[in-house]
């Protein structure tokens, strides 16, 4: 099977060179999941716009073929154009990230303006059914199935296949980093297949983390004609001056390579980065992170709106835990503790009992066997967690209780993690800033490995969300934070 081939509509397994050497990558995957992407994009909005027809259709079924038809076929083809228009099937998008569903949102919105244009232009009665049902319902349907295509695309990449092959060409240690995080994050879709460093040397002789340093910073444009990287990941280097950068942009001109330059001034990206052209100058912007102000507010209405309908959705399995902690251990049903939230201020959290009675006495004599990073207590075998604390735990359902924090206006849906006072009492004025916002019920750190990760990363995380925030980004922890609860990984 030829490398990066696909079986039926999905993609398939590609070999690394079991040597280790540099081969030509193919690129035939990345063309059949795009054609399999506007293939699943014109099906799913064909049978609902049929489906949706047919259904209304039939109640004045002299008039279909010349009203219904019609508009069911116009609605098909405009979708379809605007999807094209709105470059909502372009590779760059696919599979990576956020952006992929911005786009197929906005493609949308614009049909649905250019729908509602044409039906007043027409003076069309029966527009609005095209409007506020077909559109909304072709937009969850194609999601929907973008999303499934996504998740067999990721399943791929961490087997490691449908991976685009990059040249990295920077310091051996940025390019070390960014070895790293492609191999922890493969879903991504990057692969450091090949190294450039300034002297064509790495740490480890001919090696950087075991990819091959295959030349000089000043070969990369050559390398990557003769080899076919997909992406070329520049990393900071003293080598890289404005014009060494702007010379291998052009050298990289009719290539297939897409040019990535990490800047790594600070970490921060999202809503707040903007490039400005001034004077014939590239400036990257960083406007300020938004503490206030309108979305602040549409935020704390959605956290209060979306607790209380959760509360109603979980109440008899909260009502059936209750008694079940109740009846198979010595205690109260609810644990407080108290922990601090936005500006320093203290509240009290509520969260089901999962520990015996005086398990905060205990602590002082499980000291030695703390297994949590910086300031946190962690054992991933707690003597003090009860049979039915363990399994509460493993799937989060004892911060089930937290809801009322969040509905009361002291905790948020998203944010960080909630922090103990001593452990509070113990920051230094860079990690104080995650409290500038909400404590969350989840948050970054919930979806990234919760307890397994390190102080490090969990406080990385913490940060990028104060700096990063939007409700964009809201919307998407809460989705995968569902899908973290139920594979119950690092919960304990």
């Amino acid at each position: 099977m030829r490398q990066g081939e696909l079986v039926g509509p999905f993609p398939s397994a590609h070999d690394r060179p079991a040597n280790g050497a540099i081969s030509r990558p193919a690129t035939d995957w990345e063309q059949r999941y795009r054609r399999t992407v506007i293939t699943g994009d014109t099906v799913t909005t064909a049978f609902v716009v049929a489906a949706i027809g047919n259904f209304f259709g039939v109640r004045d079924a002299a008039d279909w073929h010349e009203k219904w038809g019609i508009l069911a076929f116009g609605t098909w083809l405009l979708v379809l154009g605007a999807l094209a228009v709105g470059r909502a099937w372009s590779p760059s998008v696919l599979g990576q990230g956020a952006e992929e569903f911005r786009r197929l949102g906005r493609s949308l919105f614009m049909a649905t303006v250019v729908l509602a244009l044409g039906g007043i232009a027409l003076t069309s009665r029966n527009i609005k059914l095209w409007i506020f049902v077909a559109v909304p319902a072709i937009a969850v349907v194609t999601m929907i199935a973008r999303y499934l295509l996504r998740l067999w695309l990721h399943r791929e990449r961490k087997e490691g296949r449908c991976l685009r092959p990059v040249l990295a060409a920077g310091s051996p240690a940025t390019v070390h980093d960014l070895i790293t995080r492609t191999r922890r994050f493969p879903h991504l879709g990057w692969r450091v297949d090949a190294v450039c460093t300034t002297d064509g040397l790495g740490p480890d002789g001919d090696r950087v983390a075991g990819v091959p340093v295959v030349g000089r910073l000043t070969d990369v444009a050559d390398h990557v004609r003769r080899d076919g990287y997909r992406v070329v990941a520049v990393t900071p280097d003293p080598h890289w001056s404005p014009h060494r950068l702007q010379r291998l942009a052009w050298n990289l001109e009719g290539s297939d390579a897409e040019m990535v330059v990490a800047p790594v001034l600070m970490e921060v990206a999202g809503p707040r980065l903007h490039i400005d052209a001034v004077l014939g100058i590239p400036l990257l912007r960083v406007s300020m992170p938004a503490f206030t102000g309108g979305r602040r507010v549409v935020k704390g209405v959605v956290d209060r709106l979306g607790a209380a309908v959760l509360l109603l959705l979980f109440a008899p399995l909260m009502v059936g835990v209750a008694l079940l902690v109740l009846t198979t251990s010595r205690g109260g049903a609810f644990y407080r503790q108290r922990r601090v939230g936005k500006d320093g201020r203290e509240f009290t959290i509520l969260k089901f009992r999962t520990m015996v009675v005086g398990a905060d006495r205990a602590r002082a004599e499980l000291a030695d066997l703390n297994e949590g990073a910086g300031p946190l207590f962690k054992l991933h075998r707690d003597p003090r967690v009860t049979r039915v604390g363990a399994v509460l735990r493993r799937y989060s359902i004892d911060e089930l209780p937290q809801l009322f924090n969040v509905l009361t206006g002291s905790m948020s849906l998203v944010g960080p993690r909630p922090p103990l006072p001593e452990e509070s009492a113990a920051y230094g004025p860079d990690i104080r800033r995650r409290l500038l916002v909400k404590p969350g019920l989840t948050g970054l750190w919930q979806i990234s490995g919760r307890s397994d990760l390190s102080w490090e990363e969990a406080v990385r995380l913490d940060l990028r969300y104060v700096e990063d925030w939007s409700l964009a980004l809201d919307t998407v922890i809460l989705w995968k934070t569902l899908r973290a609860v139920l594979y119950g990984q690092g919960a304990y």
